[in-house]
């Protein structure tokens, strides 16, 4: 069966709505420590000049951060910078408040010289993307396959000592270009346990053709044996594969989608309920509404008044559905 396969990473970095935004840099030398605070939000480091030990909550153990490394916080835990072992830390929040020209200073000197920011998703990001990674992912700069995530710290670091026309929106985009590749990297060199959920399927070669064809076309009356036949295995491969990796069946996958695509639409206000209904794959209004209200606990009507979204009738005409 040729079918068109889609980005399903891609689609749900889209659905989840990440920004990046960068914050005050960070030099440090001489003796030195902070202690941070858990983070809002995915909190990111990199490693512009020198090098230092990074320790995080409920990490065995504390990992040296060369020049170019970089590190993803997935999880809102506190973690400590030191220039070496030893040190005690002094807390972030007051070094960050005394900041000038948008650097905050500790020790003596500028041995380590820090770039920072933070990624903010929509309410959805939780289950749908980081409940699958893992709290730390460490990205060693000085590899080849790190070339792209040195461009976009690079190109960062210039817009911020420059600050052209439109500086801060462009490093928000190289942000996000950077997080892409941190996560592409992760997924392409995790091991067993290190993703979970449709994060693993994405590095699976049975899994993720199906995956594909699912997020090309959500609305299609997909079967076991459809799918099996794009991923190129037997039905009873594909299902026994698909739960052992994903952790549930093809088609329960498919329909928790449905609903993930369906929620994001009225969160939008975009169309009806009854096109919202045929356009993610369920042949009625009330189909939609019995699957949506089974998952979410409230109906497509309900849920869409809550959040303060436009109301669209199923004519366009009549009363509200």
């Amino acid at each position: 069966m040729n079918v068109q396969r889609a980005d399903p990473l891609e689609e749900v970095l889209t659905l989840v709505g990440a920004t990046g935004h960068l914050s005050v840099g960070l030099v440090a030398g001489g003796e030195w420590a902070v202690a941070f605070e858990p983070p809002q939000g995915v909190k990111f480091n990199a490693v512009r000049r020198g090098h230092c030990l990074l320790t995080v909550d409920g990490v065995p153990e504390p990992i040296r951060l060369d020049e170019g490394d970089c590190f993803l916080l997935t999880q809102p835990r506190s973690f400590i910078l030191a220039g070496g072992p030893g040190v005690e830390p002094v807390p972030a929040h007051p070094i960050f408040v005394a900041a000038t020209d948008g650097t905050a200073r500790v020790g003596t000197g500028d041995d380590v010289v820090f770039l920072g920011g933070r990624f903010d998703f929509g309410e959805r990001a939780q289950e749908l993307l980081l409940d699958g990674l893992p709290p730390l992912i460490h990205v060693p700069g000085r590899t080849p396959e790190a070339a792209t995530v040195r461009w976009a710290l690079d190109q960062i670091d210039a817009e911020l000592r420059a600050r052209p026309l439109a500086s801060t929106l462009v490093t928000e985009h190289l942000a996000l270009v950077m997080l892409i590749h941190v996560l592409r990297l992760h997924l392409a060199a995790a091991g067993p346990g290190e993703v979970s959920g449709w994060l693993a399927g994405l590095a699976d070669p049975v899994v993720a053709p199906a995956l594909r064809a699912m997020h090309a076309r959500p609305a299609h009356a997909w079967t076991v044996a459809q799918l099996a036949e794009v991923a190129a295995v037997s039905r009873s491969t594909l299902a026994a594969r698909f739960k052992q990796v994903v952790g549930q069946g093809p088609l329960n996958y498919l329909s928790g989608w449905r609903i993930e695509l369906a929620a994001e639409r009225l969160r939008r206000g975009d169309g009806t309920v009854a096109v919202i209904a045929r356009e993610v794959g369920y042949g009625s209004e009330s189909a939609l509404s019995n699957a949506f209200k089974r998952v979410t606990g409230a109906s497509p009507r309900d849920y869409r008044r809550r959040l303060g979204a436009p109301v669209r009738s199923g004519s366009g005409l009549g009363s509200a559905t």
